[in-house]
């Protein structure tokens, strides 16, 4: 067992690995930035190193700092969370290099994966759905003319380093495609220093389906079933949950039979995610692209299956073979994840900022990964999810109606959240029959947002305002009992310890 493993990031998904180290026994070492130095994840782990200034090119995309904070720690592992280095091949090479553990994918399968259209070509090789479509790089716009004349239209234009909506446009009429075309290689350029784009049949009655995969460096390869993140605005997702309301039990199982064969094809190593983009007509599915690393709702996948992901990824990565095979996991009742994130809930510009007041919902069946407390800040620099609640019952109605119950008992006051906006998407007719695609958000939500935002009545919002203004008026008054004082001073003096 390792002695000692770095978490190479912040916030839910740092205090997530830090709780699984907790219960194998292993010493946890937290890296922050300085925009991080109050953060729950500093607090909770056994060691803290500050990696450098705010922005993420200086801190937790600093493979040097990060380095140094592993050999003054003696870390023997390093886990890299989601997002950041993750799905970087060159931080995996260089901890291997240094006799370091990655835990997570091999460089090979992370490279292989990392570019679409590297990945698109392994997928074929293996016999797995891929969308009509160029089938490599468009170079020009007269050779982008041509593949519309050979598969029609809609198309979507996609950029082969995206990821996170970036680099994608969609094009509907022939006179847009031109513009299209320009505005996708810009924003991988710009976003990704590659402006390679390819080609592919936009699916219009689209759904996201993706299939979670695990693999040992024994060669085996199990699946844990699918999870349906179709709730996206501007390709981001919002709400996740597992199984999906879509897929019939015979696509379910070919799904699962799809991934276990190209996870495979490529010797993945790990936990990783296979995405399909699904027709919610004819029920075909079509790999989108892979992730190599855990995803953000991950925590719905444990919930139907009782397998700890994190805990697996570690006993993995020591060389362990899967602690369960096949026909051990077995999807039990339904999962649902709403991402709580600090943002506008109707414009999504994100909220940084003071949290006044902050309160987890409880009861059963309820789970919350969240790095919120009262008096913390919010920092402008990273991503604006700051929680995920997630809900478990025997079936979608009940796992809906207890998630609904829990956004009611969220209380964050101080920043905006997406909380209202949650509980307008569990009230929409599409969502409650399964029906919804990747275009809910613009056909149907946005359409009814001032109905749906009318089940929230305006005193409640006087009402939360009022409490707020006097908690902050007695907070000002005992000063010495503030809960970010307590937090500061502890975070404090963690830091002064390295």
């Amino acid at each position: 067992m390792f002695k000692k493993v770095l978490i190479a990031n912040r916030g839910e998904i740092a205090l997530r690995v830090i709780r699984a180290c907790r219960d194998l026994g292993i010493a946890s070492v937290a890296v922050y930035s300085d925009a991080d130095r109050d953060s729950l994840h500093v607090v909770l782990a056994d060691e803290a190193y500050n990696i450098g200034p705010a922005p993420s090119k200086d801190s937790y995309l600093n493979v040097d700092n990060i380095m140094a904070a592993i050999k003054k720690s003696g870390a023997e592992a390093v886990h890299p969370g989601y997002g950041f280095l993750s799905e970087n091949a060159g931080f995996a090479e260089r901890l291997k290099k240094e006799g370091i553990t990655f835990i997570g994918p091999t460089p090979e399968n992370i490279r292989a994966m990392g570019d679409k259209l590297s990945a698109i070509k392994l997928m074929k090789a293996a016999d797995v759905p891929t969308v009509p479509g160029s089938g490599g790089p468009v170079d020009t716009i007269e050779d982008a003319r041509k593949i519309v004349e050979k598969i029609g239209l809609p198309i979507i234009i996609k950029a082969t380093a995206g990821g996170g909506g970036k680099g994608m446009r969609v094009v509907y009429k022939l006179e847009e495609l031109e513009s299209a075309y320009r505005a996708a290689r810009s924003e991988g350029l710009n976003y990704f220093k590659n402006d390679t784009v390819y080609i592919e049949r936009y699916v219009q009655n689209p759904k996201h389906i993706e299939v979670q995969v695990f693999g040992d460096k024994h060669g085996n390869a199990v699946h844990l079933y699918e999870r349906e993140c179709s709730i996206q605005r501007r390709h981001q997702k919002i709400i996740e949950e597992s199984p999906s309301p879509s897929v019939p039990p015979e696509v379910r199982d070919r799904l699962g039979e799809v991934a276990v064969r190209a996870a495979k094809s490529i010797q993945y190593v790990g936990a990783g995610t296979f995405e399909f983009i699904f027709d919610n007509v004819t029920k075909e599915f079509f790999f989108m692209e892979m992730n190599t690393s855990l995803q953000v709702e991950h925590p719905i996948t444990e919930l139907v299956t009782g397998i700890d992901l994190v805990q697996e990824q570690i006993m993995v990565a020591l060389g362990k073979p899967l602690s369960f095979k096949q026909s051990d996991v077995v999807q039990r009742g339904h999962a649902i994840e709403a991402r709580i994130c600090a943002e506008d809930p109707v414009t999504f510009v994100p909220s940084p900022g003071l949290i006044r007041r902050c309160r987890h919902p409880q009861g059963p069946f309820i789970r919350v990964d969240s790095y919120a407390y009262p008096g913390y800040q919010v920092p402008i620099y990273y991503d604006p999810m700051i929680a995920k609640l997630i809900a478990y019952g025997p079936d979608r109605a009940t796992a809906i109606r207890r998630l609904d119950r829990a956004l009611t008992e969220f209380t964050l006051t101080g920043i905006k959240t997406n909380i209202v906006l949650h509980k307008s998407i569990l009230q929409s007719p599409k969502f409650l029959d399964g029906s919804y695609t990747t275009q809910f958000c613009e056909k149907d939500l946005e359409i009814k947002m001032p109905k749906l935002f009318n089940v929230v009545e305006d005193h409640v919002f006087l009402i939360t305002a009022a409490i707020a203004a006097y908690n902050d008026k007695k907070a000002k008054a005992v000063s010495e009992y503030n809960v970010a004082s307590r937090w500061k001073d502890v975070a404090r003096k963690q830091a002064l310890r390295e």
